[in-house]
């Protein structure tokens, strides 16, 4: 399976379907899910400091054997890390727990934190350094964007927010287009709470797949950078099998009105 890349403001190339390891139930589940998602082909791994996980990812990693240039890293500064210094020193354990020299991509994870607009100037100074191919934030929304780019020197490359048809807030997508921002969506699948949906399973039924692939398919044709998670195998694949049909322009019409504001996160609106 050959996943399409996306190509970064910065001229550094994303792949546009990856793999989420958001905190499961057990850690040993990681390691496996990384090395399945990679067997079938995955080349995105998103994982995060606050997750505590990134070993096993670097675990999966090794056992892989990939060549490092195959493969895009990401993961997050959590809010207690946030700040100049204190940035710098998470990226510093992170990049330890992750076995790299270099990492492709640093977020920072939530806008919450007082101190982000530090936590952006130290993320600037990595990427000078070489440290970090990317770097960009997840979970801002407008305000939070325009507080950023407002004092950056580097316009964020990409910008994580939760993509679904249920929380599916066009103006967010539009407004990162228009600023040469990669949107990048978690949870598609809304952890399986809109699986028996009855028009999401009417489409799914018309397009002979399922629900789940269904979602994934929805946010990847918008031009999403999407990460659907599992530690599944079976579902890690089904998940990555999106690439041999299109929704029609109809059905992504149709889609795009399912939103009811149904999330699995904080609503970035309720974040100052």
């Amino acid at each position: 399976m050959t996943i399409p890349s996306v190509t970064l403001n910065n001229g550094v190339d994303m792949p546009l379907l990856g793999l989420g390891v958001y905190a499961p139930q057990h850690n040993s589940e990681v390691q496996q899910a990384v090395e399945w998602a990679l067997e079938a082909g995955c080349r995105l791994i998103d994982t995060a400091s606050a997750y505590g996980n990134e070993r096993e990812v670097a675990d999966a990693l090794r056992a892989a054997s990939l060549p490092r240039s195959e493969v895009f890293i990401t993961t997050k500064v959590w809010d207690d890390d946030q700040g100049y210094d204190a940035t710098l020193r998470a990226f510093d354990r992170s990049l330890e727990k992750l076995q790299l020299d270099v990492l492709d991509l640093y977020l920072i994870h939530w806008p919450s934190s007082p101190h982000r607009l530090d936590t952006w100037r130290a993320l600037e100074k990595l990427y000078a350094d070489g440290r970090v191919r990317a770097i960009g934030v997840s979970n801002y929304y407008q305000p939070h964007l325009d507080e950023l780019i407002g004092q950056a020197t580097v316009v964020p490359a990409v910008n994580q927010v939760e993509f679904s048809p249920y929380c599916y807030l066009p103006d967010v997508l539009a407004y990162c287009r228009s600023k040469t921002i990669q949107l990048q969506g978690y949870a598609p699948l809304v952890r399986g709470e809109k699986r028996n949906d009855p028009p999401l399973v009417a489409l799914a039924e018309k397009y002979n797949k399922s629900t789940y692939q269904l979602l994934v398919r929805w946010s990847v044709q918008h031009g999403v950078v999407t990460i659907p998670k599992s530690v599944k195998r079976d579902r890690i694949r089904e998940n990555l099998d999106v690439l041999d049909f299109t929704i029609s322009d109809e059905d992504m019409a149709l889609m795009n009105t399912f939103y009811d504001n149904t999330r699995v996160a904080t609503d970035p609106r309720e974040i100052p």
